[in-house]
Protein backbone atom coordinates (compact mmCIF):
# COMPACT_ATOMS: atom_id res chain seq x y z
CA UNK A 1 0.00 0.00 0.00
CA UNK A 2 1.11 3.42 -0.52
CA UNK A 3 2.51 5.95 2.09
CA UNK A 4 0.62 9.22 0.85
CA UNK A 5 1.51 12.18 2.61
CA UNK A 6 -2.39 12.39 5.15
CA UNK A 7 -2.55 15.99 3.81
CA UNK A 8 -2.29 15.52 0.41
CA UNK A 9 -4.82 12.43 0.86
CA UNK A 10 -6.78 14.91 3.39
CA UNK A 11 -6.69 17.50 0.82
CA UNK A 12 -8.10 15.17 -1.96
CA UNK A 13 -11.04 14.32 -0.09
CA UNK A 14 -11.40 18.12 1.26
CA UNK A 15 -11.53 19.16 -2.76
CA UNK A 16 -13.63 16.19 -3.38
CA UNK A 17 -16.59 17.27 -1.44
CA UNK A 18 -16.33 20.47 -1.74
CA UNK A 19 -18.55 20.72 -4.67
CA UNK A 20 -22.48 20.11 -4.56
CA UNK A 21 -23.91 16.49 -4.19
CA UNK A 22 -24.98 17.41 -7.84
CA UNK A 23 -21.89 17.12 -8.82
CA UNK A 24 -20.22 14.55 -6.80
CA UNK A 25 -18.15 12.29 -7.39
CA UNK A 26 -16.73 9.19 -5.37
CA UNK A 27 -13.51 9.75 -2.80
CA UNK A 28 -9.83 9.30 -4.76
CA UNK A 29 -8.40 6.57 -4.66
CA UNK A 30 -5.95 8.05 -1.70
CA UNK A 31 -8.17 7.95 1.00
CA UNK A 32 -8.22 4.28 1.00
CA UNK A 33 -4.70 3.70 0.23
CA UNK A 34 -2.61 5.77 2.48
CA UNK A 35 -1.63 4.35 5.50
CA UNK A 36 -0.52 7.87 6.42
CA UNK A 37 -4.41 9.21 6.09
CA UNK A 38 -5.35 5.75 7.97
CA UNK A 39 -3.08 6.67 10.87
CA UNK A 40 -4.59 10.05 11.13
CA UNK A 41 -8.08 7.98 10.86
CA UNK A 42 -7.09 5.98 13.58
CA UNK A 43 -6.19 9.05 15.44
CA UNK A 44 -8.57 11.59 14.80
CA UNK A 45 -11.39 9.12 13.99
CA UNK A 46 -11.52 5.77 16.16
CA UNK A 47 -9.99 7.11 19.36
CA UNK A 48 -12.41 10.01 20.12
CA UNK A 49 -15.81 8.92 18.31
CA UNK A 50 -17.93 5.77 19.87
CA UNK A 51 -17.88 2.21 18.48
CA UNK A 52 -19.76 -0.10 19.19
CA UNK A 53 -19.70 -3.65 20.76
CA UNK A 54 -22.47 -5.24 20.39
CA UNK A 55 -26.07 -5.10 22.39
CA UNK A 56 -27.59 -4.87 25.92
CA UNK A 57 -28.61 -8.60 25.92
CA UNK A 58 -25.37 -10.24 25.62
CA UNK A 59 -24.17 -8.23 28.47
CA UNK A 60 -27.46 -10.10 30.90
CA UNK A 61 -25.59 -11.14 33.64
CA UNK A 62 -22.94 -10.00 35.98
CA UNK A 63 -19.60 -11.75 34.22
CA UNK A 64 -20.90 -11.51 30.50
CA UNK A 65 -18.10 -9.89 28.88
CA UNK A 66 -16.32 -9.10 25.49
CA UNK A 67 -13.14 -8.44 24.93
CA UNK A 68 -11.57 -6.44 21.49
CA UNK A 69 -9.52 -3.51 20.68
CA UNK A 70 -10.47 -0.03 20.09
CA UNK A 71 -7.75 2.47 18.19
CA UNK A 72 -5.04 0.13 19.35
CA UNK A 73 -6.05 -0.08 22.55
CA UNK A 74 -7.25 -3.61 24.45
CA UNK A 75 -10.26 -3.17 26.25
CA UNK A 76 -13.22 -4.80 27.71
CA UNK A 77 -16.75 -4.37 28.47
CA UNK A 78 -18.49 -6.03 30.88
CA UNK A 79 -21.47 -6.26 33.48
CA UNK A 80 -20.26 -6.08 36.87
CA UNK A 81 -21.64 -7.23 40.24
CA UNK A 82 -24.13 -4.19 40.37
CA UNK A 83 -25.31 -4.31 37.27
CA UNK A 84 -23.57 -1.24 35.90
CA UNK A 85 -22.08 -1.94 32.30
CA UNK A 86 -18.48 -0.60 32.17
CA UNK A 87 -15.20 -0.31 29.91
CA UNK A 88 -12.02 -0.65 31.07
CA UNK A 89 -8.51 -1.55 29.97
CA UNK A 90 -7.39 -5.30 29.29
CA UNK A 91 -4.04 -4.55 30.39
CA UNK A 92 -2.45 -6.02 33.43
CA UNK A 93 -1.13 -3.50 36.22
CA UNK A 94 1.75 -5.61 36.93
CA UNK A 95 3.57 -6.58 33.65
CA UNK A 96 1.15 -5.53 31.14
CA UNK A 97 -0.49 -8.97 29.79
CA UNK A 98 -3.84 -8.61 28.15
CA UNK A 99 -6.09 -10.02 29.97
CA UNK A 100 -9.53 -11.46 28.69
CA UNK A 101 -9.99 -12.75 25.38
CA UNK A 102 -13.01 -13.18 23.29
CA UNK A 103 -16.18 -13.34 24.90
CA UNK A 104 -17.95 -15.29 27.74
CA UNK A 105 -18.68 -15.11 31.67
CA UNK A 106 -16.05 -14.82 34.33
CA UNK A 107 -16.48 -14.52 38.18
CA UNK A 108 -13.11 -12.19 38.30
CA UNK A 109 -10.70 -11.43 36.17
CA UNK A 110 -7.21 -13.44 36.30
CA UNK A 111 -4.29 -11.98 34.57
CA UNK A 112 -3.05 -15.52 32.69
CA UNK A 113 0.76 -14.44 33.09
CA UNK A 114 1.09 -13.90 37.04
CA UNK A 115 -2.57 -14.60 38.04
CA UNK A 116 -3.51 -11.17 39.60
CA UNK A 117 -6.81 -10.92 39.57
CA UNK A 118 -9.21 -8.11 39.61
CA UNK A 119 -12.93 -7.46 40.44
CA UNK A 120 -15.19 -6.88 37.82
CA UNK A 121 -15.20 -2.97 38.61
CA UNK A 122 -11.52 -3.40 38.39
CA UNK A 123 -10.14 -2.88 41.61
CA UNK A 124 -7.37 -5.74 42.48
CA UNK A 125 -8.33 -8.54 44.35
CA UNK A 126 -5.31 -10.56 45.08
CA UNK A 127 -1.24 -10.44 43.80
CA UNK A 128 0.47 -13.92 44.66
CA UNK A 129 3.89 -13.30 45.80
CA UNK A 130 4.01 -9.82 46.44
CA UNK A 131 4.26 -9.53 50.28
CA UNK A 132 7.59 -8.53 50.04
CA UNK A 133 7.50 -5.18 47.36
CA UNK A 134 7.98 -2.28 50.43
CA UNK A 135 6.08 0.18 47.55
CA UNK A 136 3.07 -2.46 46.37
CA UNK A 137 -0.17 -1.41 47.62
CA UNK A 138 -3.46 -3.47 46.70
CA UNK A 139 -5.31 -0.66 47.12
CA UNK A 140 -4.37 2.03 44.80
CA UNK A 141 -4.09 -0.72 41.65
CA UNK A 142 -7.16 -0.66 39.50
CA UNK A 143 -7.54 -1.08 35.78
CA UNK A 144 -8.28 2.13 34.05
CA UNK A 145 -12.25 2.99 33.21
CA UNK A 146 -13.11 4.08 29.62
CA UNK A 147 -16.29 5.90 29.00
CA UNK A 148 -19.54 3.03 27.81
CA UNK A 149 -23.14 4.15 27.04
CA UNK A 150 -25.96 2.00 26.37
CA UNK A 151 -28.53 3.27 24.09
CA UNK A 152 -31.47 1.91 22.44
CA UNK A 153 -30.08 -1.29 22.90
CA UNK A 154 -26.64 -0.58 21.74
CA UNK A 155 -23.46 -0.97 23.99
CA UNK A 156 -20.92 1.81 22.58
CA UNK A 157 -17.42 2.84 24.04
CA UNK A 158 -15.14 5.67 23.39
CA UNK A 159 -11.43 6.57 24.60
CA UNK A 160 -12.39 10.35 24.14
CA UNK A 161 -13.76 11.44 27.88
CA UNK A 162 -15.30 14.53 26.21
CA UNK A 163 -16.99 12.79 23.45
CA UNK A 164 -20.96 14.06 23.23
CA UNK A 165 -23.63 11.52 25.04
CA UNK A 166 -25.46 9.19 22.12
CA UNK A 167 -28.53 10.05 23.81
CA UNK A 168 -28.42 13.70 22.66
CA UNK A 169 -25.71 13.68 19.66
CA UNK A 170 -28.19 10.48 18.18
CA UNK A 171 -31.73 11.69 19.28
CA UNK A 172 -32.53 12.20 15.51
CA UNK A 173 -32.38 8.18 15.25
CA UNK A 174 -34.77 7.79 17.94
CA UNK A 175 -37.11 10.17 16.14
CA UNK A 176 -36.81 8.62 13.13
CA UNK A 177 -37.32 5.20 14.32
CA UNK A 178 -38.84 5.35 17.48
CA UNK A 179 -41.84 3.21 16.35
CA UNK A 180 -39.96 0.55 15.40
CA UNK A 181 -39.03 -0.32 19.28
CA UNK A 182 -34.82 -1.19 18.06
CA UNK A 183 -34.43 -1.25 21.90
CA UNK A 184 -36.48 -4.48 22.55
CA UNK A 185 -35.22 -6.50 19.05
CA UNK A 186 -33.05 -9.29 20.38
CA UNK A 187 -29.76 -10.17 19.37
CA UNK A 188 -29.25 -13.96 18.61
CA UNK A 189 -25.84 -13.98 16.59
CA UNK A 190 -22.86 -12.05 17.02
CA UNK A 191 -20.07 -13.12 14.90
CA UNK A 192 -16.44 -11.74 13.87
CA UNK A 193 -14.81 -11.48 11.04
CA UNK A 194 -12.10 -10.20 8.46
CA UNK A 195 -12.51 -8.87 4.97
CA UNK A 196 -9.64 -7.90 2.14
CA UNK A 197 -10.89 -4.41 1.63
CA UNK A 198 -11.07 -1.21 3.44
CA UNK A 199 -13.19 -0.09 5.80
CA UNK A 200 -14.58 2.99 4.05
CA UNK A 201 -15.55 0.33 1.11
CA UNK A 202 -17.54 -1.24 3.16
CA UNK A 203 -19.22 1.69 4.85
CA UNK A 204 -20.11 3.33 2.04
CA UNK A 205 -21.70 -0.11 0.18
CA UNK A 206 -23.65 -0.50 3.32
CA UNK A 207 -25.15 3.21 3.15
CA UNK A 208 -26.48 2.80 -0.49
CA UNK A 209 -28.53 0.30 -1.95
CA UNK A 210 -28.02 1.43 -5.79
CA UNK A 211 -26.31 -1.94 -6.35
CA UNK A 212 -29.02 -4.38 -4.29
CA UNK A 213 -30.63 -5.56 -7.87
CA UNK A 214 -27.31 -6.34 -9.10
CA UNK A 215 -24.41 -7.40 -6.36
CA UNK A 216 -27.49 -8.93 -4.18
CA UNK A 217 -29.26 -10.78 -7.31
CA UNK A 218 -29.48 -14.20 -6.26
CA UNK A 219 -31.06 -12.86 -2.85
CA UNK A 220 -33.06 -9.69 -1.61
CA UNK A 221 -32.42 -7.77 -5.07
CA UNK A 222 -35.73 -8.76 -6.64
CA UNK A 223 -37.44 -7.32 -3.52
CA UNK A 224 -36.43 -3.73 -3.78
CA UNK A 225 -37.08 -1.34 -6.61
CA UNK A 226 -34.56 1.50 -7.14
CA UNK A 227 -37.72 3.90 -7.88
CA UNK A 228 -39.03 3.46 -4.79
CA UNK A 229 -35.34 4.18 -2.43
CA UNK A 230 -35.19 7.05 -1.11
CA UNK A 231 -31.68 8.99 0.22
CA UNK A 232 -32.34 12.26 2.42
CA UNK A 233 -29.11 14.50 3.15
CA UNK A 234 -27.72 13.12 6.42
CA UNK A 235 -27.45 14.89 9.45
CA UNK A 236 -24.44 15.94 11.69
CA UNK A 237 -23.47 12.52 12.78
CA UNK A 238 -25.65 10.01 10.77
CA UNK A 239 -26.87 9.11 6.91
CA UNK A 240 -29.87 7.15 6.21
CA UNK A 241 -32.01 5.99 3.57
CA UNK A 242 -35.24 3.69 3.70
CA UNK A 243 -36.31 0.92 1.22
CA UNK A 244 -40.41 -0.08 0.53
CA UNK A 245 -40.42 -3.67 0.38
CA UNK A 246 -42.29 -6.01 -1.36
CA UNK A 247 -45.12 -7.30 1.37
CA UNK A 248 -44.51 -10.91 0.27
CA UNK A 249 -40.91 -11.04 2.16
CA UNK A 250 -42.34 -12.08 5.12
CA UNK A 251 -39.47 -11.31 7.97
CA UNK A 252 -38.87 -7.54 6.27
CA UNK A 253 -42.64 -6.55 7.09
CA UNK A 254 -44.55 -6.16 10.15
CA UNK A 255 -45.75 -9.31 12.00
CA UNK A 256 -49.65 -10.11 11.10
CA UNK A 257 -50.63 -9.17 14.92
CA UNK A 258 -48.31 -6.24 15.06
CA UNK A 259 -50.45 -3.20 15.96
CA UNK A 260 -47.28 -1.10 16.65
CA UNK A 261 -46.63 0.16 12.40
CA UNK A 262 -49.07 1.01 10.25
CA UNK A 263 -49.43 2.24 6.71
CA UNK A 264 -46.71 2.08 4.56
CA UNK A 265 -44.01 1.33 7.71
CA UNK A 266 -45.06 -1.80 7.90
CA UNK A 267 -42.84 -2.62 4.89
CA UNK A 268 -40.31 0.13 5.36
CA UNK A 269 -36.86 -0.84 5.64
CA UNK A 270 -33.95 1.57 7.09
CA UNK A 271 -30.52 1.74 6.65
CA UNK A 272 -29.00 3.98 9.28
CA UNK A 273 -25.42 4.63 9.17
CA UNK A 274 -23.79 5.98 12.76
CA UNK A 275 -20.72 7.79 11.91
CA UNK A 276 -17.80 6.34 12.00
CA UNK A 277 -18.52 2.61 11.38
CA UNK A 278 -21.89 1.12 13.06
CA UNK A 279 -24.44 0.09 9.89
CA UNK A 280 -27.95 -1.16 11.25
CA UNK A 281 -30.20 -2.55 8.96
CA UNK A 282 -33.67 -2.56 10.95
CA UNK A 283 -36.98 -4.22 9.52
CA UNK A 284 -40.42 -4.49 11.24
CA UNK A 285 -39.29 -8.42 11.64
CA UNK A 286 -35.44 -8.48 12.59
CA UNK A 287 -32.33 -6.59 12.57
CA UNK A 288 -28.44 -6.85 11.45
CA UNK A 289 -25.65 -4.60 12.19
CA UNK A 290 -21.65 -4.45 11.40
CA UNK A 291 -19.62 -2.43 13.45
CA UNK A 292 -16.39 -2.36 11.75
CA UNK A 293 -12.81 -1.08 12.71
CA UNK A 294 -9.81 -0.43 10.08
CA UNK A 295 -7.14 -3.78 10.47
CA UNK A 296 -4.79 -1.63 8.38
CA UNK A 297 -5.53 -0.43 4.91
CA UNK A 298 -6.22 -3.53 3.56
CA UNK A 299 -8.55 -5.38 5.90
CA UNK A 300 -11.30 -4.50 8.15
CA UNK A 301 -12.29 -6.00 10.94
CA UNK A 302 -15.99 -6.75 11.53
CA UNK A 303 -18.59 -7.37 14.41
CA UNK A 304 -21.86 -8.88 12.25
CA UNK A 305 -25.00 -9.61 14.54
CA UNK A 306 -28.70 -9.57 14.47
CA UNK A 307 -31.64 -11.12 15.77
CA UNK A 308 -35.81 -10.24 15.44
CA UNK A 309 -38.35 -8.22 16.68
CA UNK A 310 -40.08 -9.09 19.99
CA UNK A 311 -43.52 -10.05 17.59
CA UNK A 312 -41.34 -12.59 15.71
CA UNK A 313 -39.21 -13.61 18.40
CA UNK A 314 -42.52 -14.67 20.58
CA UNK A 315 -44.12 -16.22 17.54
CA UNK A 316 -44.15 -20.06 17.91
CA UNK A 317 -42.45 -20.41 14.75
CA UNK A 318 -39.86 -17.95 16.43
CA UNK A 319 -36.85 -20.72 15.53
CA UNK A 320 -37.43 -21.63 12.43
CA UNK A 321 -37.88 -17.14 12.04
CA UNK A 322 -34.45 -17.31 12.95
CA UNK A 323 -33.18 -19.35 11.20
CA UNK A 324 -34.54 -18.37 7.90
CA UNK A 325 -33.37 -14.85 8.91
CA UNK A 326 -29.64 -16.08 9.44
CA UNK A 327 -29.28 -17.87 6.71
CA UNK A 328 -30.59 -15.08 4.00
CA UNK A 329 -28.21 -13.20 6.14
CA UNK A 330 -25.46 -14.58 5.81
CA UNK A 331 -25.60 -15.35 1.99
CA UNK A 332 -26.24 -11.39 1.42
CA UNK A 333 -23.11 -10.95 3.62
CA UNK A 334 -21.42 -13.44 1.41
CA UNK A 335 -22.52 -11.18 -1.67
CA UNK A 336 -21.38 -8.16 -0.47
CA UNK A 337 -17.62 -9.87 0.84
CA UNK A 338 -17.08 -10.25 -2.69
CA UNK A 339 -18.00 -7.12 -4.12
CA UNK A 340 -16.50 -4.87 -1.86
CA UNK A 341 -13.14 -6.75 -2.28
CA UNK A 342 -13.75 -7.11 -5.88
CA UNK A 343 -14.23 -2.62 -5.26
CA UNK A 344 -10.53 -2.88 -3.12
CA UNK A 345 -8.63 -4.75 -5.78
CA UNK A 346 -9.79 -2.27 -8.61
CA UNK A 347 -9.05 0.88 -6.57
CA UNK A 348 -5.26 -0.24 -5.67
CA UNK A 349 -5.09 0.24 -9.97
CA UNK A 350 -3.19 2.96 -11.08
CA UNK A 351 -5.86 3.01 -13.81
CA UNK A 352 -8.68 3.36 -11.51
CA UNK A 353 -10.50 6.76 -11.42
CA UNK A 354 -13.62 7.84 -8.93
CA UNK A 355 -16.77 8.42 -11.24
CA UNK A 356 -19.63 10.56 -10.55
CA UNK A 357 -21.77 9.54 -8.08
CA UNK A 358 -26.03 8.27 -8.61
CA UNK A 359 -28.46 10.75 -6.33
CA UNK A 360 -28.76 6.90 -4.66
CA UNK A 361 -25.44 7.60 -3.40
CA UNK A 362 -26.50 10.77 -1.57
CA UNK A 363 -25.35 8.90 1.76
CA UNK A 364 -21.91 8.33 0.80
CA UNK A 365 -21.35 11.81 0.10
CA UNK A 366 -22.61 12.95 3.35
CA UNK A 367 -20.04 10.32 4.57
CA UNK A 368 -17.24 11.32 2.94
CA UNK A 369 -17.70 14.74 3.85
CA UNK A 370 -18.03 13.89 7.74
CA UNK A 371 -14.26 12.28 7.42
CA UNK A 372 -12.94 15.45 5.99
CA UNK A 373 -14.37 17.48 8.16
CA UNK A 374 -12.91 15.53 11.01
CA UNK A 375 -9.27 15.51 9.69
CA UNK A 376 -9.25 18.99 8.82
Amino acid sequence: MTRHDPLDAAAELKANVSVPFERARAMPRSVYTSEAFLKREMEEIFAREWYCVGRSDQFAKPGDYIATELAGQPIMVLRDKDGALRAQSNVCRHRMSTLLEGSGNVGSIVCPYHAWTYNLDGTLRGAPGMTKNETFEKKDICLPQIRCAEWLGWVLVTLNPEAADPAEQLRGVSDLVGDFGMEEYAQTFQEEHRWNTNWKVLAENFMESYHLPVCHGATIGSFVKLEEMECPPGLPAFNYHWILKDPSFFLSVAHPNSTRLQGERRRMTYLISIYPSLMITLTPGYFWYLSLHPDGVDHVRILYGGGLSPDFAADPEAEAHFAAAKKLLDEVNDEDKGCTEKVFRGLCSAMAEPGPLSHLERPNYDFASWIAGKLG
